[in-house]
């Protein structure tokens, strides 16, 4: 987001009491991400892991961090597995960001000043009827192509890929109760939530 816009985003919120949540997406299959961990002086700790291939599967996760000044910033956020079977969705459709869009709202009791990138399931007809349907309570700004640093969200899915670098996950399902698992440890760390957003350099206040 750049200066201007992140200045007409905190205006809008001021104005409207509104939470301002920033919104994206990741996921993890069976193959782990690198990670550091502790080893013996000159041996370097290798983990093996057995992936299947086609039918490994993958995890999806859409998260939103949400902040308003004074109080406690919040993690909200849906998951979805992908295993492979005929007829079932890879990843989230428009509709899955449409409902957690409204379950933010609901959970956090108020206007939202969402933040999200381009692609393309943001930009889809029925999606942006939607946002227009509810301009009373939902605005959207749009972060430039290409600036993950820019989104605080960016760093939860490195908190959570740091802890996944060193599990061996037998199944889909190790992936999916490990992703939860820290994804609630973060629901109650809201420090953390903070310190993602101070690692983008933005600022909320004023």
């Amino acid at each position: 987001m750049e200066e201007g816009d992140l200045a007409a985003g905190k205006s809008t919120a001021a104005e409207r009491g509104a939470w301002i949540v920033f919104e994206d997406e990741a996921g993890q299959s069976m193959t782990p991400p690198r990670a550091k961990t502790w080893g013996r002086i000159g041996q370097t700790p290798l983990v093996r892991v057995r992936v299947r291939g086609r039918g490994s599967g993958r995890v999806s996760v859409a998260g939103m961090a949400c902040f308003k000044p004074g109080r406690r910033s919040r993690l909200i956020y849906a998951i979805r597995e992908y295993r492979g079977r005929k007829d079932e969705p890879k990843g989230f459709g428009w509709r899955d960001f449409r409902d957690l869009v409204v379950r933010a709202r609901i959970q956090l009791g108020g206007p939202i000043v969402l933040v999200w990138d381009n692609v393309r399931l943001h930009l889809t007809a029925g999606m942006k009827e939607f946002i227009d349907a509810n301009a009373e309570w939902l605005t959207v700004f749009q972060l430039p192509a290409h600036t993950p640093d820019l989104n605080p969200t960016e760093g939860i899915w490195a908190l959570v890929k740091r802890d996944l670098g060193n599990l061996a996950a037998a199944d889909l399902g190790d992936i999916t109760r490990a992703v939860k698992r820290r994804l609630k440890g973060i629901q109650y760390r809201p420090d953390l939530v903070d310190g993602c957003i101070a690692a983008t350099g933005l600022s909320l206040d004023g």
